[in-house]
């Protein structure tokens, strides 16, 4: 099964599934991004722009996740903003149509939740503005400028089954997206010191660099 975690940028999608990942044996986290930072490095900084128009991404995270699907025992795990509808349809689509059990998952919130979590995740920037990648820093401003084309798209029929997360914790997301897919998580059994630190060191964890 994959477990396909859409939503906006800045929306949970990555902390949600490596909730899932720790609380469900046998899980593995499949992200889409590293082929698209893969191709963006082979291509000078001045011709990068959104790695998703490249048929080399679309067309490669199809293939890698068809063969994972197919070989690997386990639920598999994709968190990956994907709102353009000819670009879903050709990877999620294209995988429901190689016989793949797929479930699809939107997290949702208001515009305001999306652009706080956006500004708490931005602190995490400070660390690259230091070690003298700057150019870095407009990521969450580029995150805010897709923030209004990503809410309208993913709320279409398309893009269902949607997860509200305001006011909601990252285990409760998870258990929902579990619950609706009928797998079983093991109990969460972090207190609050111990979720904030684990939330904390995977946001560090996928700060880039580059």
């Amino acid at each position: 099964m994959l477990l396909w975690i859409n939503g906006p940028f800045g929306g949970g999608k990555t902390q949600t599934a490596y909730e899932i990942q720790r609380r469900l044996p046998g899980s593995v986290v499949c992200d889409p991004e590293h082929v698209g930072f893969g191709l963006q490095r082979m291509m000078p900084a001045e011709l990068r722009g959104d790695f998703q128009d490249l048929e080399a991404w679309r067309a490669g995270v199809h293939e890698v996740l068809d063969v994972t699907l197919a070989k690997y025992p386990g639920t598999v795990i994709a968190p990956m903003t994907l709102v353009e509808p000819a670009y879903f349809r050709q990877i999620v689509g294209g995988l429901r149509d190689a016989g793949h059990d797929v479930r699809h998952f939107a997290l949702l919130a208001r515009r305001e939740t999306v652009l706080r979590r956006l500004r708490e995740r931005g602190l995490g920037q400070v660390m690259q503005y230091i070690t003298g990648k700057e150019g870095s820093l407009t990521r969450e401003s580029w995150a805010v400028g897709q923030l209004d084309r990503c809410l309208e798209a993913l709320g279409g029929e398309e893009f269902r089954e949607h997860v509200w997360t305001d006011h909601v914790p990252v285990q409760s997301v998870a258990d929902r997206i579990a619950d609706a897919a009928g797998l079983r998580l093991r109990p969460n059994t972090d207190g609050p010191l111990l979720g904030g630190a684990r939330r904390a060191w995977t946001g560090v964890r996928h700060i880039r660099l580059d």
